[in-house]
């Protein structure tokens, strides 16, 4: 058959070869001519952008420097002058700037490239006139554009310098946002006479409340605190619901330890999330647990939007008052969206074993461990709550897992290094104990804690004492009279046979914190004096502070099997 059909197109005549092609589709002699690469835009901006992602400023600057000149889009332009000045390529960065001026660019948004090129070669003056007509354009983002420059300088003192010169009252604009942000930018910048220039001008100029609790501010650095306080009254005169100033002042208040005169000032007026969580703070701090009911009590009746944005606070809350189960459910009522959302699930899993609900507890932050796989710093917390846990619950082979699944995610976090070596030491792995302290004591040769910790080890294992009665000397000397090192002291001289000054030692840090392995210690040296009355009375109020003292439990077992 195909030789047939094949044959009979070779028969076919002349004409109706003619019809044939001449009612074939249209399309069939359509010659679609595809660029290349150089001259593709959307590939060049796509190779830019991609460029970007990977931080790669030099390339993304190469294609967008050719995307310009395919593009009559000034913001392809701009995007190319960007990028040549953030590589320092000046040409590049000319030719786009000049391409930019050329598809209609703003004048103060060259005028800005410009001064940052001028910049970024060190020419000061050039960087000066240029930033001269920026602010001189009029335009309304001028002075925002202006701080820009400077806040992106790689020389502060370039930038101060500019600041004065370009920044004066005389030429600063009719705004008081302006005068605020120039006298902050110089006392970031160090020009702290400047700063307060400009400060004490816009309150003479404008008289807002934001000038005067900035120049507030600025009079309480310099330690003028009743002239800072004078100031604000006059800010919270001129605008007494203004959350953000009545925040600054409590502030102001609570560094200078007048707690209660903070709380009356934020009590008073409009409400919001950050209201609240400043006067649970100040609460807090001054342990007012009558004030903690009351709010949590004011939060509770607000409307649904507002219990619903203030679920983690309630929960803060309801910890400080030991409603555990109440705190627990509010922390299940925090949206995955919130920011507090990783706190809240943390605080769920302390509480859930505080509660003797250990499983859950740990199940939840297996959860949490899936769920922040793709963020590192979250994720190693994660593993250090579930370790701490296990510690709480003296399952140290657990505790160890967790703090080496840990320190895969962050190598070297001492932290870490620090909690899987008390793991290890708890579980009588003296060996990898001493290893973890030891290479933290590399990591941080000045750890207090590290050196205590390694020279307790040492002792405890009544192993390489001359190391470790270095390593707690050097601790001893860090912080005189801490009773977590006088212990360590106590029991090192215990195990050098020097039992009156161990028991010295111990009874000072016994009586400085009831700690229950401290008194263990210092039950044990009484006993090996020969004080066994003494001793159990010590074992006795060990029991009521932790009736499940393994060490206890071993010690005893010990002393009179």
């Amino acid at each position: 058959m195909v030789a047939l059909v094949l044959a009979g197109c070779a028969s076919v005549p002349g004409g109706a070869r003619h019809q044939a092609n001449a009612s074939s589709q249209p399309l069939d002699k359509l010659v679609v001519v595809t660029p290349d690469e150089d001259h593709d835009l959307l590939a060049q901006l796509l190779a830019g952008e991609m460029a970007l992602t990977r931080t790669d400023l030099k390339t993304a600057s190469a294609t967008y420097g050719r995307a310009m000149m395919l593009s009559n889009d000034p913001k392809v332009a701009e995007q190319a002058a960007a990028l040549a000045v953030a590589i320092r390529d000046a040409p590049a960065a000319e030719a786009a700037i000049n391409r930019w001026q050329a598809l209609g660019a703003k004048p103060a948004g060259l005028a800005q490239a410009r001064a940052q090129l001028a910049l970024s070669q060190g020419n000061t003056d050039e960087a000066r006139r240029q930033l001269e007509l920026l602010v001189g354009t009029g335009d309304p983002d001028a002075w925002r554009q202006f701080g820009r420059v400077l806040v992106g300088s790689r020389d502060p003192a370039q930038a101060a310098q500019l600041l004065e010169a370009v920044a004066t009252p005389q030429r600063l604009p009719a705004d008081p946002q302006a005068w605020l942000a120039m006298s902050e930018l110089g006392d970031k910048l160090g020009r702290h006479a400047y700063a307060l220039q400009i400060a004490e001008g816009a309150v003479k100029r404008f008289g807002t409340g934001e000038t005067y609790a900035w120049l507030g501010q600025m009079k309480y650095h310099d330690g003028d605190k009743l002239g800072a306080k004078a100031l604000f009254d006059k800010a919270m005169a001129k605008d007494p619901k203004n959350t953000h100033l009545r925040l600054a002042y409590a502030t102001l208040l609570g560094q200078g330890g007048d707690y209660a005169a903070a709380a009356k000032l934020l009590d008073n007026g409009p409400q919001d999330a950050d209201i609240y969580a400043m006067r649970a703070a100040l609460a807090a701090r001054a342990n007012d647990t009558k004030t903690i009911t009351r709010l949590y009590g004011q939060i509770q009746r607000s409307s649904e939007d507002v219990r619903q944005s203030n679920a983690f606070l309630l929960g803060q809350l309801a910890e400080m008052l030991d409603k555990k189960e109440e705190a627990l459910k509010w922390y299940d009522q925090v949206a995955d969206d919130d920011d507090h959302a990783f706190d809240a699930d943390v605080r769920s899993a302390v509480l859930l074993q505080d509660l003797g609900r250990s499983a859950e507890a740990h199940e939840q932050l297996a959860q949490m461990q899936t769920d922040y796989l793709d963020q590192p710093a979250l994720l190693r917390r994660a593993y250090e709550v579930d370790a701490e846990l296990y510690m709480n619950e003296q399952q140290y082979a657990q505790a160890e897992r967790s703090f080496s699944r840990a320190l895969q995610v962050t190598p070297d976090d001492p932290a870490l290094l620090y909690g899987r070596g008390l793991a290890f030491a708890e579980s009588g792995d003296i060996d990898h104990a001493v290893s973890d302290f030891r290479h933290l004591l590399q990591l941080k040769p000045d750890d207090t804690d590290a050196s205590n910790a390694l020279g307790f080890t040492l002792a405890d294992a009544n192993r390489d004492l001359p190391e470790a009665q270095r390593l707690i000397e050097s601790a001893r000397a860090a912080r005189p009279n801490d009773p977590a090192i006088e212990d360590s002291w106590g029991w090192l001289q215990y195990r050098l046979g020097h039992l009156d000054q161990a028991e010295k030692s111990l009874r000072g840090a016994w009586t400085a914190r009831k700690d229950a392995d401290v008194g263990v210690h210092l039950g044990e040296v009484l006993w090996k004096q020969g004080r066994q009355e003494d001793a159990r009375r010590v074992f006795d109020e060990v029991r009521k502070i932790d009736p499940q003292s393994a060490t206890l439990h071993n010690t005893l077992k010990r002393l009179n099997p």
